[in-house]
């Protein structure tokens, strides 16, 4: 179909990412939401060439869902948009289904036409309840909500970073084909740092990169990983919800890359056995007034003592928190000693089987590092259940907490078993809330061997939540 006749928005990826970043600055700088808001109703009002906007939200699992509104709709009816929540797996029953969706008009992205389409803006929304309360199982509403009162209450500015490996594999849908081959097929065999200029994974990763670039996430470097087809594309630290925001994000924008290229963009923990498995290690700080709060040149390994209290009560409900970081069944191969896992509940400056790292850092740098995290993981939970646990959390009193042999569980029973009794788990998310996430996550365990073994499963990627169809589930 001829498209001469069409006049939507398709910018230069250089001017793309001069808006993202000043709409980034805007968020950084807090700058107050309604003066926001009415910048970009007015911004979609004159842009003519806008044709639609596409709203995301997350489910309880945190797989991403789009919806596209009309402009000219959304222009009049931005306050007052429903969705049926009761088909959102984790979100509500069927006879109290009605939900909204609100727009967080700060997290606004402009984005290149090539990869999403023309004329198309996206906005992160938040889901509200019936009765404009914010919706319990939204984890970026909770997760906003705890960070904004922080921020209030203490002056506090919660930081991320994350480092999010993937796999590159051949065909467009392997995932979903996965049952007829029981196997993925590399598109490249180099390994670490080694690709050649315009092989598919260099061209892939280019071309991720580019997008990122545009969109405001100021790259910092990108290359192939240890495992053979194995990938991951870095940039730089976020206020803890655009860092979140960022993850789904980096995700949507590989397998839509991928996708144009024929190829398929895996975040699945350890889609092979027998090499390195996909981790997402998740680097955090805490700034007030600009100051880095985890920074004293005097501390042990230069960490300040709300730093080292921070680990402390991370380790000592690692066992309670693991399933929010190693959601899925597949998760559980990643925590294998002989793979550099991180399944030791210690931390270490060195050891890189500690479930935290102390990575040398300076005034501007130092962090923590939570290195136990797959990337499939929900990121708005892993953020909010890493920063609410650090600051209010409960600490064992175990002698040499930080170096006594404890590991995280080897299955995902154990995972939830743990995740189930503890109280803290109650506490972060309420017991209605804590209830659902298990039991989708015991739904989809139980449709899988109970034992890993040493090869793949069909089922363990079939009913893996980022990859599940809606047809599929319901034979069920």
């Amino acid at each position: 179909m001829s498209t001469e006749l069409r006049n939507f928005l398709a910018l230069p990826y250089d001017e793309l990412e001069e808006l993202n970043l000043k709409a980034k600055k805007q968020r950084l700088d807090r700058v107050a939401p309604h003066k926001v808001q009415e910048e970009r109703i007015k911004y979609l009002a004159d842009e003519k060439r806008i044709k639609a906007v596409t709203v995301l939200f997350s489910d309880l699992e945190g797989r991403l869902h789009m919806l596209d509104y009309d402009k000219k709709f959304l222009i009049k009816s931005w306050d007052n948009l429903t969705f049926d929540g009761s088909s959102i797996r984790g979100f509500t029953a069927q006879r109290e289904s009605d939900l909204r969706l609100a727009m967080d008009w700060g997290a606004f992205y402009w984005a290149p036409a090539d990869v999403f389409g023309s004329g198309k803006i996206l906005v992160f929304g938040q889901v509200i309840d019936k009765d404009g309360t914010p919706y319990s199982a939204d984890i970026r509403g909770l997760l906003k909500g705890y960070a904004d009162d922080l921020h209030e209450k203490r002056g506090y500015t919660l930081n991320a970073a994350n480092e999010i490996e993937g796999f590159l594999f051949k065909g467009s849908d392997a995932e979903r084909r996965y049952h007829e081959t029981l196997k993925f097929e590399y598109v490249n065999t180099g390994g670490y740092y080694h690709s050649l200029p315009g092989d598919p994974l260099r061209t892939f990763i280019d071309t991720s990169a580019e997008v990122q670039r545009a969109m405001g996430f100021q790259n910092e470097k990108d290359h192939p990983e240890v495992a053979p087809s194995q990938f991951e594309i870095n940039y730089g630290y976020g206020e803890v919800v655009a860092a979140a925001d960022q993850i789904q994000l980096y995700k949507l924008i590989c397998r839509q890359v991928a996708t144009n290229m024929g190829l398929s963009a895996c975040f699945l923990p350890k889609p092979v056995v027998g090499v390195n498995g996909s981790g997402m290690h998740t680097n955090v700080s805490i700034s007030k007034s600009g100051k880095n709060l985890f920074w004293d040149p005097k501390g042990e390994e230069k960490l300040s003592k709300l730093g080292w209290e921070f680990v402390d009560r991370i380790l000592t409900h690692g066992n309670d928190i693991c399933l929010l970081f190693n959601s899925s069944v597949n998760a559980y191969r990643r925590l294998d000693p002989h793979f550099e896992a991180p399944n030791q509940l210690k931390a270490s400056p060195v050891d890189r089987g500690a479930m935290v790292r102390i990575p040398i850092g300076n005034e501007r740098s130092m962090r923590t590092e939570v290195r136990a995290v797959a990337p499939d993981a929900n990121p708005y939970m892993v953020m909010y259940s890493i920063f609410k646990t650090g600051l209010d959390g409960e600490t064992a009193k175990i002698k040499n907490l930080r170096q006594a042999q404890r590991y995280l569980p080897d299955n995902i029973y154990s995972a939830i078993d743990n995740f189930e009794k503890a109280d803290w788990t109650t506490k972060l998310f309420g017991a209605d809330v804590k209830g659902r996430y298990a039991e989708l996550k015991r739904a989809s365990a139980d449709r899988c061997p109970r034992q890993l073994g040493t090869v793949v499963k069909a089922p363990e990627v079939q009913f893996h939540h980022e990859v599940y169809n809606q047809f599929l589930w319901n034979l069920f």
